[in-house]
């Protein structure tokens, strides 16, 4: 399978990758899918794929051999075999038919493979009215500073022990928002420094892990975070103060960027948009 620039260049209204996720636009190039073929042949992950960073394979990979590329469309299949197994087609088209086409495709390649998921994801511009699903957020260091938040922000390492002791119940808490898997990471020591903040004697958010690797084009990205806090505490500003103390930090080790995704109209939504992200488009998600 090789692409044509030209056909699939029209069609990439955001800078969304199947198995990576979104992308800085800058990177958003033909050779960034050549390679998520080539990684379809090895399993390993790509270099400068986010999920490297917590070892093990890559378990998403593209079913190279059922991509569908045209001068109107592109599909292109991924499979997971994990949690009973996920195929996703990935939805690159200007007309809404792209999603029947897509569905049809998922549909059938989970019965191939034995799959209980058949999912499509479409890419969408950011001038799309009435978003739904997942907002891509661009922060840009390089426009400006990122000055430290007001609040006590520190490294959890970095408080005294009796505060320390409280991440894990609280991670126990936000196991939903990924904290307690996150818990087991830093206990192996397998990432960098999450940064906490509290309210009395205990740990009530976290945004974590800090890290800066470089992406496709090796410009120096600040990794994408898990981030909580408390229902208990919440309303107080304390989200806030722990997002900007990210920034803060990824500016200072000298990340030139970070991508979020945020669902439309969450909490996290609405507090990147007030800080003023730049939005690069959406990926709507949908159950087939």
């Amino acid at each position: 399978m090789l692409f044509r620039w030209d056909w699939l260049r029209p069609q990439l209204t955001a800078p969304i990758v199947p198995t990576l996720g979104p992308v800085h636009p800058d990177a958003l190039t033909l050779d960034i899918f050549k390679d998520i073929l080539r990684a379809a042949d090895t399993g390993d992950f790509l270099p400068y794929d986010k999920d490297r960073r917590w070892g093990g394979q890559k378990d998403e990979k593209v079913l190279r051999e059922v991509v569908v590329h045209q001068p109107e469309h592109t599909l292109i299949p991924t499979l997971t075999q994990r949690g009973g197994g996920t195929v996703k087609v990935f939805a690159y088209g200007l007309r809404n038919s792209v999603i029947d086409k897509a569905a049809e495709l998922a549909a059938k390649l989970a019965v191939v493979h034995d799959a209980v998921n058949a999912r499509v994801v479409r890419a969408l511009g950011p001038d799309t009215t009435h978003p739904r699903g997942t907002r891509i957020q661009l922060k840009d260091f390089t426009n400006g500073p990122c000055p430290a938040p007001d609040g006590p922000v520190r490294p959890v390492t970095a408080w005294p022990a009796a505060v320390q002791s409280t991440f894990a119940p609280f991670a126990e808490t936000m196991a939903g928002d990924g904290l307690a898997f996150l818990h087991t990471q830093m206990q192996a020591g397998r990432c960098g420094p999450v940064l906490a903040t509290t309210l009395g004697d205990r740990i009530v958010g976290a945004i974590g892990p800090m890290e800066v690797r470089a992406d496709a084009i090796g410009r120096p990205q600040l990794m994408p975070q898990y981030f909580a806090v408390l229902p208990d505490a919440r309303g107080k500003g304390i989200g806030r103060i722990l997002w900007r103390a990210a920034m803060h930090w990824g500016q200072s080790h000298g990340a030139a960027y970070q991508l979020l995704q945020t669902e439309v109209g969450g909490t996290s939504d609405r507090l990147c948009r007030s800080e003023g992200l730049a939005s690069l488009g959406f990926s709507r998600m949908t159950h087939v």
